[in-house]
């Protein structure tokens, strides 16, 4: 099988967890680094499927990257090479499918209740599991692109999850591990005190409870990548 392609923006948010499960299932892959400089790839029938991290950006921004991206998710979802994307990357995702990002109703930084909706198209991805705490990092959201279904919501985020087809989309993060909300509490410290309101958790209350949580969203996570890679292609 060819490799999955996992896109990193930013050195801090890498694959995390999703490496971990696709190894788990001796699933190869690749990561391009678009924070590196490296060229988003020509053709998206290079890869079994395409994974999109997130990233302090806005997809809205002019950056030169951008266009390649968006190009080439359509190219996959055209070719029927699935698709993922988590937060920034689900983001790409809705503006290369006709949606539209702007900013949230208010900045969200921390653990927070997703509800999961109750239909169909919801219980094929995340099973029997009606709500869950995901980690959040955001201050922009997207809107359901036409023909997708929105899956998962939030108080402060209506759209938190939407499929389409074989693609998935997510605005909050489920790759996390200990390590990455270490490191991105460190490295988002001014944000996080500049920021502070009910949305806006301090560093301590982010990361407290940390190995436990983490095993609940992995768990989540698992089940949300192993309906994904049904779908990778030979």
């Amino acid at each position: 099988m060819k490799p999955v392609a996992i896109f990193r923006h930013t050195p801090t948010e890498g694959p995390g967890y999703f490496a971990t499960y696709l190894e788990s299932r001796s699933i190869d892959w690749k990561l391009v680094k678009i924070d590196a400089g490296e060229a988003v790839p020509a053709f998206a029938d290079e890869f079994s499927g395409l994974a999109f991290m997130g990233g302090p950006m806005s997809v809205n921004d002019d950056l030169p990257w951008i266009p390649g991206v968006l190009q080439l998710i359509r190219a996959a979802v055209k070719r029927q090479v699935p698709v993922l994307g988590h937060c920034l990357g689900a983001q790409l995702m809705s503006k290369a499918l006709g949606g539209s990002v702007g900013p949230n109703q208010r900045k969200e930084i921390g653990w927070g209740r997703v509800d999961v909706a109750d239909d169909e198209r919801a219980r094929a991805w995340f099973g029997d599991t009606r709500g869950f705490l995901a980690f959040h990092w955001h201050g922009e959201t997207f809107s359901i692109p036409p023909g997708a279904a929105c899956i998962a919501s939030s108080p402060y985020c209506q759209n938190q999850a939407f499929v389409l087809d074989r693609h998935l989309g997510m605005q909050c993060h489920v790759e996390m591990t200990p390590e990455m909300i270490r490191n991105w509490c460190k490295s988002g410290k001014r944000e996080i005190e500049r920021s502070a309101c009910a949305t806006v958790q301090p560093v301590s209350e982010i990361e407290a409870h940390l190995q436990p949580r983490i095993a609940v969203l992995n768990r989540v996570a698992a089940r949300l990548y192993q309906r994904w890679i049904t779908g990778l292609k030979a």
